[in-house]
């Protein structure tokens, strides 16, 4: 799969992974740092290169997207998040501050 075709959260992880997005980053604290392993990244260290959004067949609710980021050090790795009311507030304050050059994938809907 090439960027922007994938129709389900588990194809964007697996494509993504397949090309070279294999790090997993989780958000650490309310202060934007990001984690990845025993790395600790700042907001400002990450790069959004693209993201998918993706909607629950049975329940509109049911909501995620993946973000396939970029640190400043070259490490690539995606952070998961659920989308809409039921989103991490820090993962939508660290990603306020995050570059962003991805320049409008367009987001998928299953």
């Amino acid at each position: 799969m090439t960027r922007g075709e994938y129709k389900t959260m588990a194809e964007a992880v697996e494509g993504l992974r397949g090309r070279g997005f294999t790090s997993d980053f989780t958000v650490a604290n309310e202060g934007g740092d990001v984690t990845a392993g025993d790395r600790t990244f700042k907001s400002d260290d990450l790069t959004i290169v693209e993201h998918h959004r993706f909607e629950g067949m049975s329940d509109p609710d049911d909501s995620s997207v993946v973000y396939a980021l970029e640190a400043s050090n070259g490490l690539k790795g995606l952070l998961v998040d659920a989308y809409g009311a039921y989103a991490n507030w820090k993962t939508g304050a660290l990603l306020t501050h995050t570059k962003d050059t991805h320049g409008g994938v367009d987001d998928a809907a299953a």
